[in-house]
């Protein structure tokens, strides 16, 4: 099962992420030429990212699929339905630009991402199950992106879906199968840079995300606010529609909530890289900003749900001590 860090450190984590992000943002807008050097190298940033994010699996995280195979289905059918349309909802409700909706659309497409397991773990949600969740978006994106992107996005920017299935199996699907192949055969040695890996990927989004944003500094200006919006809407809507997604298809509380944290959390980094191959530097600055503002939601969120999972507890203490009550006097009648 993936390392999932401390509470302490997790919500730190999830908290100076997106300051972190934050700064090399503003780095590469007020700097554009020199955090443009990164901006060729965003692919190779985000393939070194998804090996290490390789070596935090193993093999017995895909157990739950065959264990559990309803809410992880529930889930990731809501993760590539859900999100998409969702996408095209915002896009249409505020008039996006075509580039800027095809990067809404390329974030709604996107698998989910790493940053779900913390958030899943401060929520006191089933973090096994948002392990696998992601694990099986990601392998399965290679296929369901790009020909989500071309149905949803080809009529506003043309698309080699193809291509970016290509792509997409060189940055996401090859590290990955990688590092989890190097965990199986090296399982010491991995595991004592376990601890480690969070800020490796950390600075490893930060500096995509730096190229990102120097290569479309200027759109960034105009059109920032309204990208803003639509992210904010769009990220919203996934946490919600995926738990109501969920409870409607009788997912219990716990696993309904993992659903919601991993609807709304999207690999943003992989769609702000795509998007940067595929399409224009506007049409990456949806996946950049989602980089940002999805881990301060999903902080949020984790403390709604929690305050839940502790209630629920509670409750579930309360109903044992009333039938222990109704059993001791029961045998005392008799």
């Amino acid at each position: 099962m993936r390392q999932v860090p401390a509470e302490k450190s997790a919500l730190t984590a999830v908290m100076v992420f997106p300051l972190i992000i934050v700064g090399v943002a503003a780095w590469a807008l007020i700097f554009p030429g020199s955090a443009g050097h990164l901006t060729p190298h965003i692919n190779q940033l985000l393939g070194v990212i998804m090996f290490g994010m390789g070596l935090t699996l193993t093999v017995q995280d895909f157990e739950l699929v065959l264990t559990r195979p309803r809410p992880i289905l529930v889930g990731v059918v809501a993760q590539f339905i859900l999100m998409p349309l969702l996408a095209v909802f915002v896009a249409h409700v505020l008039q996006l630009s075509p580039a800027v909706t095809v990067g809404v659309i390329l974030v709604g497409c996107a698998p989910g991402g790493t940053a779900s397991n913390v958030i899943a773990y401060l929520a006191k949600a089933d973090v096994a199950l948002s392990v696998t969740m992601t694990s099986v978006s990601t392998i399965l994106a290679p296929v369901f992106t790009p020909l989500l992107t071309k149905w949803l996005a080809g009529a506003y920017m043309p698309l080699d879906a193809l291509g970016m299935a290509g792509t997409i199996a060189r940055i996401v699907l090859i590290p990955v199968i990688g590092g989890l192949t190097l965990r199986m055969l090296l399982p010491r040695m991995v595991e004592r840079v376990l601890p480690v890996l969070p800020w490796f990927s950390t600075v490893g989004v930060a500096l995509a995300i730096a190229g990102v944003v120097a290569g479309s500094s200027a759109s960034v200006k105009t059109v920032g606010a309204v990208i803003l919006l639509a992210v904010v809407i769009h990220n919203l809507l996934g946490f919600a529609c995926g738990f109501g997604f969920a409870r409607l298809l009788r997912v219990p509380g716990r696993a309904a909530r993992t659903v919601s944290i991993e609807v709304g959390m999207q690999n943003s980094g992989l769609a702000a890289g795509l998007a940067t191959t595929y399409f224009t530097p506007e049409a990456a600055l949806p996946g950049a900003v989602f980089s940002i503002w999805h881990n301060l939601s999903g902080a949020v969120l984790a403390v709604v749900y929690r305050r839940i999972a502790d209630r629920e507890a509670v409750n579930r203490v309360r109903e044992r001590n009333v039938w222990k009550r109704r059993a001791t006097h029961s045998g005392r009648d008799n």
